[in-house]
């Protein structure tokens, strides 16, 4: 690339003298005096300046201080010309910001070899500059991103604790108060849509968006609102900052995960739900059972031991009565009651060791709901910290 440079003096001798020394070695603009060369300046944005210190109307100690003073020329390297070679002129030209001071008469390879010097430190000089921007770009991201994801966790060690969608809802919303959003969620809990806002009022037209495009994209855009679903969970944000692409990007990469983490505990809440109702239910069933066995089990042993009784007897008159004891029939139906009563006597055990295994269910049962209510309510919730205690980069 061809180095643009901008000669200003007043002395047309001098203008020849660059033009002849620097001849297609660079391109040239040449300015007669301070106020043109400031207009140029601005105007071409020259990578280097040479620069006369005695001049007419603003010296040359002016002129550098206002390039110096100007956000678009306040990067590009001056170079004074002058013929006066005392340090004190150095130091001043120093102090008004230039580069680099060459003494008249100079000769083009001196002109030249300075030249290439501040173009080169000037080209450093901005690659430097753009380095320690783009660290800085990456350092706020990196920052940012360690803030938001310690947020999050934030929220994974609260929605923990959440055995209910209003808990739940309270520490969701408690992630959006720094972030100025106006939020909407859906919570799609057992196929019914719960509707929260941080001011408790939903309408029925963002409640018909919610559900709408509950089966849509992941992301849905529209005006200044965007939605964003998951199966357990969807949120309308109604001022998403869809102009600012940077912050926009970041609330994509960002709210997924916390509706991942609110998706994945609708659903334990779901399924702890069910598990309970379960539990009761069997529980109850085998309650049932056992109260009617427990209700019959007096009967069924009143009537066996009744029917050994009259066994008994009967086994008596047999003896008393000889003819009745040679009867085949009668002896036939004796022995088949006897096998009848051996029978229920054996059901009365086997319905005993059932009544005992009941009871070890029903145990069983009530330590398994026990549990289950456990795990749907953890203990310890009152000292939860929030959002607003954790300590951002």
């Amino acid at each position: 690339m061809t180095k643009l440079v901008l000669a200003i003096d007043d002395d047309k001798y001098v203008h020849h003298v660059i033009e002849e020394s620097l001849a297609g070695f660079c391109k040239l603009i040449h300015a007669k005096n301070g106020e043109e060369g400031l207009r140029l300046a601005l105007k071409y944005n020259p990578d280097i300046i040479l620069l006369d210190v005695e001049m007419p109307g603003k010296s040359g100690y002016q002129v550098c201080t206002e390039l110096k003073n100007s956000n678009q020329t306040k990067d590009t390297p001056v170079m004074f010309l002058s013929g006066k070679s005392e340090l004190p002129e150095r130091v001043k030209g120093y102090n008004a910001g230039a580069a680099d001071y060459i003494v008249k008469p100079f000769n083009a390879q001196e002109l030249m070899a300075r030249i290439q010097v501040l173009y080169e430190y000037r080209q450093h000089s901005n690659k430097l500059k753009d380095d320690i921007k783009k660290a800085e770009i990456t350092a706020e991201i990196a920052m940012t991103d360690s803030g938001d994801m310690g947020r999050i966790m934030r929220y994974v060690g609260q929605s923990y604790h959440a055995h209910d969608i209003q808990t739940l809802s309270e520490y969701f919303f408690e992630f959006f108060k720094p972030l100025d959003l106006e939020v909407i969620v859906a919570f799609w809990y057992q196929e019914i849509g719960v509707f929260c806002t941080t001011d408790g009022c939903v309408c029925p037209l963002e409640q018909e968006l919610l559900e709408k495009h509950r089966y849509a994209n992941r992301f849905v855009d529209f005006s200044s609102c965007t939605i964003i679903n998951f199966p357990k969970v969807s949120i309308l944000i109604k001022n998403m900052p869809l102009s600012d692409v940077a912050l926009y990007g970041r609330y994509k990469d960002l709210f997924p995960h916390l509706l991942e983490v609110t998706n994945a505990k609708i659903q334990d809440m779901e399924v702890n739900e069910k598990a309970l109702s379960q539990a009761h239910n069997v529980g109850n069933a085998f309650s049932e059972l056992s109260e009617l066995m427990f209700a019959n089990s007096d009967t069924r042993e009143q009537a066996v031991d009744q029917m050994t009784e009259q066994l008994s007897e009967i086994r008596k008159t047999m003896q008393q009565y000889p003819e009745l004891a040679n009867n085949q029939a009668l002896a036939l139906n004796v022995e088949q009651l006897e096998k009848t009563q051996l029978l229920f006597a054996s059901l009365n055990d086997d319905l005993g060791f059932v009544k005992y295994q009941l009871n070890h269910i029903i145990d069983s049962r009530t330590e398994l709901i026990d549990s289950l209510s456990k795990i749907a309510t953890p203990e310890f919730t009152d000292n939860i910290t929030s959002q607003t205690d954790i300590e951002l980069f």
